[in-house]
């Protein structure tokens, strides 16, 4: 009678498979040591937003950067004169006067002129504020760094609808702080962080197009350094509260160019937000954060989706028989590159081309297995 091979497992068999078990299990930072982390990092990120020695090294260093400054501190400084000029002077003089034409005085005032010369000065500071980053980037990193694309009837076309979108995303930034404003107790504190983050997304901007990333790759970049951004944003966000309305816009886009080379020479942290502590042993340990603090903050998740919403609305015309099934992003993120435009489709109907948009989703994606396992937190890109 042959005996069945035994199926206890020896001592040694278990604690070995004990052992490799506990080693796959992901190693966390404690809440203290995450919350020392964060602080440190918030800490560079406001120290980073004022350096100004590198911002007047920059400006003195090279003709065309000082002229493009020059040229939007003057344009800026008239905004404000011509804001200021009604609040203080003019607008004393005709409050509660019987003249229905002296009351309403304001409204034509803004109509004819203040609104006028904030387009113009939008335009003319996005053009002088792209010039000041190439040159900036080009010092920092070389001629390299810096292809001039031929212009071309479709880089018309891209330029055209990276320019809307961004001011489509400057007026759903707006809106959502306004809404968060109005959140009964610490909607302003809301409203303020948020304002924070915009602002430093703004000045980044021109970093990260100058770098070829994607609109995914710029949101999630923020958002996975949420506190360093929070900090960096802060002054800015700080001058944006001296004034009222249209005020507000000139005063930011007066500290913007500043900003913009701040930005070029700073360096966000963490490098990897999902190991921010790296293991100095011989077994390279990834050391998560505390899951009690989140490692992505979704800052511009209702932002994106009310994108998502004016773009698909713009784009129904265009695209009426096209039935793509579509993520949450995936509108956006074409329409912001430009890169959706079709031109095979112009002249082929009276309503003009057709935009067919077609991107990755910017959330995060489950593995093909379906499951989440607990050291996905490790980003995937």
């Amino acid at each position: 009678m042959s005996r069945q091979p035994s199926s206890i497992q020896s001592p040694y068999s278990y604690s070995h498979q004990h052992q490799l078990s506990r080693s796959a299990y992901p190693t966390f930072l404690s809440l203290q040591e995450t919350i020392k982390l964060q602080l440190t990092w918030a800490s560079r990120g406001i120290l980073e937003a004022f350096r100004w020695d590198v911002v007047v090294k920059t400006a003195t260093s090279d003709r065309e950067i000082r002229s493009n400054i020059l040229k939007s501190l003057l344009l800026n400084s008239l905004s404000l004169t011509s804001i200021y000029a009604f609040d203080l002077l003019l607008q004393p003089l005709v409050h509660n006067h019987p003249s229905w034409l002296h009351r309403n005085v304001g409204w034509f005032y803004r109509i004819l002129w203040q609104f006028p010369v904030v387009g113009v000065s939008y335009y003319l500071n996005s053009s002088w504020c792209n010039l000041i980053a190439k040159r900036s980037f080009v010092l920092q990193h070389g001629n390299r760094a810096a292809h001039q694309q031929p212009v071309t009837y479709h880089g018309m076309l891209t330029m055209l609808a990276t320019s809307a979108y961004r001011a489509v995303m400057i007026l759903t930034s707006v809106i959502v702080s306004l809404a968060l404003e109005s959140i009964p107790f610490a909607g302003s504190w809301i409203s303020f962080a948020f304002m924070c983050w915009v602002n430093a997304y703004y000045c980044f901007e021109f970093v990260w197009v100058a770098r070829n990333s994607s609109l995914a790759q710029r949101v999630r970049h923020l958002e996975e350094r949420w506190a360093y951004y929070l900090a960096f944003g802060f002054p800015s966000a700080v001058i944006c509260t001296c004034g009222s309305g249209l005020a507000n816009a000139a005063f930011f886009a007066l500290m913007f160019p500043a900003f913009i080379i701040m930005a070029m020479h700073a360096r966000p942290v963490p490098q990897d937000p999902y190991n921010p502590a790296p293991s100095t042993e011989s077994t390279n340990t990834v050391r998560f954060p505390s899951p009690l603090v989140p490692i992505r903050m979704p800052v511009f998740t209702i932002v994106i989706w009310l994108n998502n919403l004016i773009v698909r609305v713009l784009s129904v015309g265009g695209s009426a028989g096209v039935r793509h099934r579509r993520t949450t992003s995936d509108t956006t993120e074409r329409a912001e590159e430009g890169t959706g435009v079709e031109l095979k489709n112009i002249g082929r109907t009276a309503r003009g081309p057709s935009l067919v948009v077609q991107a990755r989703s910017l959330g995060d994606r489950l593995p093909s297995n379906g499951k989440a396992p607990i050291a996905g937190r490790r980003k995937k890109d």
